[in-house]
Formats: C-alpha cells, structure tokens, sequence
C-alpha cells in the first residue's frame, strides 16, 4: 500500500507549502508543488500523481484550466481547482472542463479534505465504485484506511479471497487487507491480468507460477481450482 499522491500547482509559494504541510497532516504524500504550467506537465509525467489540485489563476500565459484539459487529455486523473474567485465567469470556465470538485481560498483542512473526497468519488463514478469507501481508479484500488485513502496498484495484488462479506486482497508485500465487498463485484473491476478460478478466488495471472488438473500456485502458494473454472484458465493463459 501507498499514501495517496497529490500535485499542488500554486504559484505563491506560502500558499502551496501551506496546502502541503495540511495534506501531509491528512495522512497524503504532497509532492513537490508546482508554480506553472511547465513544471506541472513536467511533475506529473516524472511523479504520476493521483490527484491534483489546481490554482486556476497562474502567473503567465497558461492557467490551471490549461494544466485540467491536458490532464483531461493525455493523463486521466482526477483534480480540483482552487481559486480566491467565486465569480460567476470564473466558474462558468472552470464548468468547461467538469472539475471532480472546487475549493474556493480560504478554505479549511475539513474543507480540503472533504474537496479531496469528492474529487476521488466523482472520478471513480466513470469506472464504477466498489463501494463507498472503496474506489478503482485506473489500475490502482483506493482503500479507506483511518480515515484517508490508500492506494493499492493492481500489480501488488498477488490474489484475492473470498471471506463471507468481504473479501481479502493478498499482496506481494505478504501483508493482508480487509474489504467489504465480494468476488462479484470487484472482478468487473480489475484489469485483464486478473481471472476468477474458483468460487472463493480470483488471481493475478502475472505472478502465476504452475498450474496442474486442481490447483495454480500464486508464486509458491497452491490455490485451488474450480471445476466450472477451469476451461476459462485454460483459454486465458494458452494451454491445451
């Protein structure tokens, strides 16, 4: 698991070491802020971060609504906008590229928090929530832990387990999380590396090691197969 990551893009520095002292304080990893348009392409191509929050008003030609269309174009993650200015033309611009969610200056740690919130679950609506306090975005799984997100990339999880209303999500770390949802539902969720082979399991084909007539090994630990699942692995993975 990882804290979840968040570009600030403000151009007045005590403001954005101030929004990152807060988020940090929120339980998030605050990256490097950026002062414009150039530095903010250059930190979310080097760093990817999962969220950013945008100051509309930037100094020089290009504004934060130019930082949300190329995010929108070419990266594919949520963002907020910030600004002092609640004017109707103001929003009405910032309406152009449908911002997750706004924050208007002052605003408190609650208020940012919650802006944080709402960008990750309008966001996540384009894919499908897990529920409420479980999101996928791109091919990560955004988990409520005390209170904040934490993000799981597709490629830490090992397998899934079935654990009567929850399931148990194992990762290649060996550490165990516990969400409140089922086999089901979060199989149309994951990315194509995932397969169900049983009733009680879903695994990821990228750390499949063997398979025999009753069972895969996920590394070197033997999970079994479903008799009703086992002409679908035989297709996925190319064997006769």
């Amino acid at each position: 698991m990882s804290k979840v990551k968040i570009l600030v893009v403000e151009d007045e520095m005590i403001i954005a070491d101030n929004i990152c002292d807060a988020l940090e304080n929120l339980g998030y990893e605050a990256l490097e802020p950026a002062i414009n348009y150039t530095e903010a392409i250059e930190r979310i191509e080097k760093e990817k971060p999962d969220i950013a929050i945008l100051d509309i008003h930037l100094s020089g030609r290009k504004t934060g609504i130019d930082i949300a269309k190329k995010i929108r174009e070419s990266f594919n993650f949520p963002f907020i906008f910030l600004t002092s200015n609640s004017d109707t033309l103001t929003v009405n611009q910032a309406k152009e590229v449908m911002p997750p969610a706004y924050l208007v200056k002052p605003f408190s740690k609650d208020e940012l928090y919650t802006s944080i919130e709402i960008a990750l679950h309008n966001f996540s609506k384009k894919i499908g929530e897990i529920n409420s306090d479980n999101l996928i975005i791109k091919n990560s799984l955004f988990v409520k832990d005390k209170g904040f997100y934490s993000k799981v990339h597709f490629d830490d999880i090992l397998y899934l387990k079935s654990a009567h209303v929850y399931i148990e999500i194992i990762l290649k770390s060996h550490q165990k999380m516990l969400v409140r949802t089922s086999l089901n539902d979060i199989i149309e969720k994951l990315n194509d590396s995932f397969i169900r082979i049983h009733r009680g399991y879903i695994i990821n084909t990228k750390y499949l090691s063997q398979i025999t007539h009753t069972s895969v090994k996920i590394l070197n630990e033997e999970i079994p197969i479903g008799k009703k699942y086992k002409d679908d692995i035989v297709k996925r993975i190319n064997l006769i």
